[in-house]
Order: C-alpha cells, then structure tokens, then sequence
C-alpha cells in the first residue's frame, strides 16, 4: 500500500455527501481521512476485519465478494470511481461481510469513523445526506437483486452492456471493466453461460466483439433482447 500526498480539503467537497459541507467542516474531515493508492490484486480488507469508516473510489475499481470453502468467490458489488463502500458497516460497529480486493490500480478516500460519527452530532444536514446515499445505494442493489433473479441470461448481459455503455463517453463502443469471470459472477452467472451469451448476441448481430472491447450495433435490439 501507497499513500498519495494530496489536498483532501479539495477532494471532499466532490463527494455527494460532503458536498454541502462548510470549510470549517471539511477541514475537520480532512484531518482524519487518508488517500491511499493500492496495486492490482491487493486486498483492502478481508471479511470479518473490523470497520473502522469507509471508502470512497477516486479512481480505478474494487469488488466486493465472499469466499468459499471450496475456493471459489461470488462477487456482490464492483465499485467504481465516484461510489462509496463500508457506510452500513460502519455503522453497525460490525465487521466486514465480504473481502475488498482491488481489480486495478485504485484510488481511495478512507473515511474515518470518527471524523464521520463528529459532523453528524453536530450537522443534521449531513446526517440527510449520508441517509439519502445510503437509501439510494440500497434501492439500486435491492433492484438488482430483483433483476438477476427474474431475468434470463441474456437480458441480465444485455441489461450489463447497455448499463455499461451509458456511463462510458461514446455512443456505441464500451470495454468490459473486469474480467468475464468477476462479471459473470456479479450477475449470478457462470463464465460459460456469460461467455455463450456474449456470443449469442454477436450472432444476434447486436453487437461486434473484440477481446473485452464491444461496439454496440444494434441497441434497440439489445434491449428488446
């Protein structure tokens, strides 16, 4: 693990729930929060470590996932630049649920709790903020929880890449931000079906592929898929 010398008075302002915080406030903040830069692979922490605050993604990408006995993982959540993980927890004083592992070269906010646990006795804004991110965090995974249990294969995939290809700045081309594995695990889907799915929709004439490069040819046929 690296630590990156930089303003964090300017970087926490940025975050939707500092957003509206006063100077003063942000100076408080900043003063128990580090920016930390991890490695590919490296592991943030492991299920059952306890909490002690939460993360904010600057940049790069970090799953979320739990371990099985016989070695295999299912990833609950992959969090990219702009999210936040570990509020719920840090909140229940509880330990982690899951192992964070980084899927590559990351940028985080570590947020203590302390700092937090300050400005929401002394802030009642912040404390709607914080509840109104958590809110919205949790009606999104409740949703696709929702998804990737009514839908078929292929919708959960075509769902995936239309997803995908809005947060990214082109109109039709988007790279698979993971590996086939961690993504068809995120969708409760084995990497074969995952696999056999992508190349269904090639066939379909939906979309080209090239490696984890994918132009989408066809997005209404995507989502009537």
């Amino acid at each position: 693990m690296k630590t990156s010398q930089i303003d964090l008075k300017l970087l926490l302002p940025r975050i939707g729930m500092f957003s509206q915080l006063e100077s003063g406030q942000i100076d408080r903040l900043a003063q128990q929060c580090r920016y930390r830069v991890i490695d590919k692979g490296e592991v943030l922490f492991q299920r059952g470590d306890p909490s002690h605050g939460f993360y904010h993604v600057v940049a790069g990408q970090v799953k979320l996932a739990l371990s099985s006995r016989d070695g295999g993982e299912k990833v609950v959540e992959i969090i990219g630049p702009g999210h936040s993980f570990g509020e719920a927890v840090m909140f229940l004083d509880r330990p982690y649920p899951v192992f964070a592992q980084a899927l590559l070269p990351s940028e985080l906010l570590q947020v203590d709790q302390v700092a937090v646990f300050a400005l929401l006795e002394d802030d009642p804004s912040f404390a709607r903020a914080m509840l109104a991110g958590m809110a919205i965090r949790l009606h999104t995974m409740v949703r696709d929880v929702e998804s990737y249990s009514m839908r078929t294969a292929t919708q959960r995939v075509a769902s995936y890449l239309l997803e995908e290809l809005d947060a990214t700045p082109g109109d039709r081309e988007l790279r698979l931000p993971a590996s086939k594995q961690v993504i068809a695990s995120r969708l409760n889907l084995t990497p074969e079906t995952f696999s056999r799915t992508l190349h269904l929709l090639v066939e379909q004439g939906y979309i080209a592929m090239n490696g984890r490069d994918i132009v989408v040819l066809d997005r209404g046929g995507l989502t009537a898929a």
